[in-house]
């Protein structure tokens, strides 16, 4: 059977994290049973966004066009609503199609809010990871043969070794992993990290290409490692600021001549933001399994609200940004995704939205994630959501100054309000109230 493992897939070299990293309030070595019934990952029906587009494939409302060149590659990122212009591509051989890979011919990721899609050039199938809103990412593959039934196949039971552990929190996830790759893209030595919005950018992106500007801060990227020295992939042997990959990378060979910063720096928040979305999610469907609807949090057993409480709590951390790792330098992408993304936010009245970025110092202008709007967020249970709701308001308002939450700003606080009590659908009576 086909192992798909979109972003990653460990080959068994040691991971790294921060040193400085604030230790987790939950415990992401405990795996959660995906077999709950609460959750029944492997048999339920998925309801995420390959599966509703399948829905329609079948019933004949849409097509799937074949490109002569990138298969269905085009077609299932307009299917999907994701840009081009996030195209980042990983040259270190972690994935299934691991044979196919090179420095020369890396993959292309692409990403949106809730899906990623993974392509390898001469590839058997497109991968793809999907969000869906109760039981977490849900992964797909789909022939690169011209059908006149193209169909997504689920291959989760085949994903989820790479894709469930301390890694992913836990539960059926995404991560992204920085390594140090050899002239033909093997993970060539010790240690590899999994990165996100904490990691600084020194230890982000090996085995990646990175296109745009970052100043004097360094990265991983367009690096291959040989006898255990660094050797740039780019003439002149700086990999830094490199705005032009077509020296080793054929742009006709891509969609996108790109592999942009921004892309990937978006992309990273996404997974963990995702990971915990999730567990908070499963937390509480399996403590809430059997019990009367209108159970609150205070009615479960002692154990059950301490994990609810704490899975809430560490989401909330990471979606304010709390432990971002701040940029040195601003950071400029290469193509139009920066912009694209930014398009794609909920605007208040003032025209500021979630979806806006900063890039001088750190990644958003207003730090709290968009994927407050995801449907996973609006599928929580109700326990769950009333909690974080209650949790959220707390700290925008000033609660917690040094408890975790001291480096939200004040002005950023008042603004994440605002723009939330005027995008976000469903928020309780009291955030209007003020009390």
């Amino acid at each position: 059977m086909r192992r798909v493992a979109l972003l990653v897939v460990l080959l068994g070299a040691t991971l790294a994290l921060s040193g400085e990293r604030r230790e987790s309030l939950i415990d992401e070595r405990r795996i959660l049973a995906a077999e709950h019934p609460a959750i029944d990952y492997w048999n339920a029906e998925p309801a995420d966004a390959v599966a509703r587009f399948q829905q329609r494939l079948e019933s004949g409302e849409v097509t799937l066009d074949y490109h002569r060149r990138f298969g269905y590659l085009p077609a299932v990122l307009r299917a999907l609503d994701i840009p081009v212009s996030s195209q980042v591509l990983v040259f270190s051989k972690t994935s299934f199609q691991a044979s196919r890979i090179f420095p020369r011919i890396p993959r292309a990721i692409y990403h949106n809010e809730v899906a990623a899609v993974g392509w390898v050039r001469g590839g058997d199938v497109v991968e793809v990871a999907s969000l869906d809103p109760k039981l977490g990412v849900v992964f797909y593959t789909l022939d690169q043969v011209p059908s006149p039934r193209p169909r997504f196949e689920s291959r989760t039971t085949a994903c989820i070794s790479c894709h469930v552990g301390s890694i992913t929190s836990g539960v059926p996830g995404l991560l992204v992993r920085s390594v140090h790759p050899d002239r033909s893209g093997v993970p060539a030595r010790k240690p590899s990290f999994i990165t996100d919005h904490r990691s600084p950018l020194s230890e982000r992106w090996g085995g990646w290409y990175v296109s745009g500007e970052h100043g004097s801060q360094t990265h991983l990227g367009n690096t291959i490692y040989e006898r255990g020295e660094a050797s740039s992939l780019f003439a002149g042997g700086d990999p830094s600021n490199v705005v032009d990959l077509s020296p080793f990378v054929n742009p006709n060979d891509y969609l996108s001549a790109h592999s942009d910063i921004v892309s990937l720096m978006i992309l990273e928040h996404q997974t963990r933001m995702t990971n915990l979305l999730v567990r908070l999610g499963y937390e509480t469907r399996i403590a809430m399994s059997g019990k009367a609807a209108d159970v609150g949090l205070s009615d479960l057993p002692e154990r059950a609200r301490t994990d609810i409480a704490n899975a809430a709590e560490e989401m909330l951390r990471y979606m304010l940004f709390t432990d971002e790792a701040l940029l040195e330098e601003p950071v400029r992408g290469s193509s139009d995704f920066a912009k694209e993304f930014a398009a794609r936010g909920r605007e208040d009245v003032q025209g500021r939205s979630l979806h806006q970025l900063d890039l001088s110092r750190r990644l958003l202008r207003y730090p709290c994630s968009y994927l407050i709007y995801s449907e996973a967020f609006d599928a929580l249970p109700v326990v769950a959501k009333d909690h974080v709701y209650r949790r959220l308001w707390e700290i925008l308002n000033g609660a917690d100054e040094v408890d975790g939450f001291g480096s939200l700003r004040v002005e950023d606080r008042a603004a994440i309000g605002e723009i939330l009590l005027d995008t976000k659908d469903g928020l309780p009576s009291y955030w209007r109230q003020g009390s």
